[in-house]
């Protein structure tokens, strides 16, 4: 598989302020995987080292703080050899390993010629924790599911992926490429981005094992909610996540404590929605009041949608089968667009370093599925899943904020174009939205 993350990685390795790595990302994205290509392509050697299979390795990081003396104990018993420049030392499941993360500092001050990268799954739980952290002593960086365009290479369309990369004019895509593309979509529909759940497909093309895999992960990510610290949060934090689907499915996709558990509150129920926001295995997106900078200023805390870290995992949470895959757009309109929704905001969170809002209004009710920040200039962002694109909340918007919207956009399975200030990208496009809203902003 290509990861493209691995680009980043080597930027990592060659900056002259590179620091300690902690690589973040939900269990079973590839983090462990990346990291051993990384070495495997950029370092003459690498020597890895699993917290969780060998616990003992832990005592070396709590008797001394001596970097030296922590690596020179960490080759004796593991018989790896490390040498500084050369080898890219790994760190994996370091999230019950406060000791291992603290002694980044020590690395980073008194030992920046050894490249070490850290990596565990629930790492945004740990850090989220009090518990000292070398500040300003790490870099980070967060791996997120496979992306589209990831997809695609994987499955042996570099063709179609170089194409995607080449598009420079906002105009029509010609059916030889819109048409396979779309039909790939469908495809990522189905398997989401986890690289498990790819690899039995694209290599394979065995749909039992790729269901098999994601229910797995799933299985795995479930597992997980015991290791809230306070034990009365695991069925709370069950809830939640099976509620997700339910919640998405509504025509107004606020989300609800209600549809949780009938009477629930906020209150009761937040620590919980916070862990898994923590975990980021669901991103919270806040309604926004108005687009202005910052945007968080604009927040209303009280109002908020929760998606999923993965299409491919909604869509097994959602029980729906594979062979909606075969049935023209239902895929793109099952329960609500919901899978579609996903899907474009998935694509938003890698490209963008804001998190994405949304905006809504009642009496009369209007609602702009997201909002991004790019540079200093906010978009209103409207995700159609199928072919009819007519739309009264993004007119109203573009009423009542004229003076701020320089480009309105729009996700449908409708062509590239940019029709005055609307700009419609065809949802297998989302990878290259960044690129495309800067290429409409010069020709307009």
């Amino acid at each position: 598989m290509e990861r493209l993350i691995l680009k980043r990685l080597q930027e990592w390795k060659d900056s002259p302020y590179r620091k300690p790595l902690i690589l973040k990302g939900v269990r079973q994205v590839g983090k462990t995987w990346v990291l051993k290509e990384f070495g495997r392509r950029c370092y003459d050697n690498t020597a890895y080292f699993n917290f969780d299979e060998h616990e003992e390795y832990k005592q070396f990081f709590e008797t001394t703080k001596d970097v030296k003396r922590i690596l020179q104990n960490l080759m004796m018993v593991s018989g790896q050899k490390i040498f500084p420049e050369k080898t890219l030392i790994i760190f994996d499941e370091v999230q019950d390993c406060p000791k291992v993360i603290n002694s980044m500092k020590y690395f980073c001050e008194n030992a920046p010629e050894y490249h070490i990268a850290c990596a565990g799954s629930l790492l945004g739980i740990a850090l989220a924790k009090p518990s000292s952290f070398p500040v300003g002593k790490v870099n980070f960086m967060q791996i997120d599911p496979m992306t589209f365009t990831e997809f695609l290479l994987a499955n042996g369309d570099e063709n179609l992926a170089a194409y995607l990369e080449s598009v420079d004019t906002l105009e029509p895509l010609p059916d030889a490429f819109f048409n396979p593309l779309y039909e790939k979509l469908k495809m990522y529909y189905v398997t989401g981005g986890m690289p498990e759940s790819v690899l039995m497909w694209t290599e394979a093309r065995d749909t039992n094992a790729m269901q098999e895999a994601l229910s797995n992960i799933i299985g795995a990510y479930e597992r997980d909610f015991a290791k809230h610290p306070d034990v009365k949060e695991f069925p709370k934090i069950s809830m939640i996540w099976k509620s997700i689907p339910s919640q998405l499915a509504r025509e107004n996709k606020k989300f609800l404590y209600k549809a949780v558990k009938e009477g629930a509150r906020a209150r009761e129920y937040e620590d919980a929605l916070q862990w898994l926001t923590d975990a980021r295995l669901v991103h919270k997106i806040y309604r926004s009041s108005a687009p202005g900078l910052p945007i968080a200023a604009y927040d209303d805390l009280s109002a908020f949608k929760i998606y999923l870290v993965d299409v491919g995992l909604l869509r097994r949470l959602a029980m729906l089968s594979p062979t909606a895959f075969g049935e023209g757009n239902r895929l793109f309109t099952e329960f609500k667009g919901a899978l579609t929704e996903n899907y474009v905001l998935q694509t938003l969170i890698t490209q963008f370093e804001v998190t994405p809002r949304y905006w809504s209004q009642s009496n009369p009710p209007y609602e702009v599925d997201f909002l991004i920040q790019r540079d200093n200039d906010i978009f209103p962002i409207e995700v159609k899943s199928e072919a009819n694109v007519t739309s009264r909340s993004m007119r109203k918007f573009k009423e009542l904020f004229d003076d701020r919207v320089k480009l309105r956009i729009r996700f449908s399975l409708n062509n590239l174009n940019l029709d005055d200030d609307v700009l419609n990208i065809p949802l297998f496009m989302a990878d290259q939205t960044n690129r495309l809203i800067g290429t409409a902003l010069e020709m307009m």
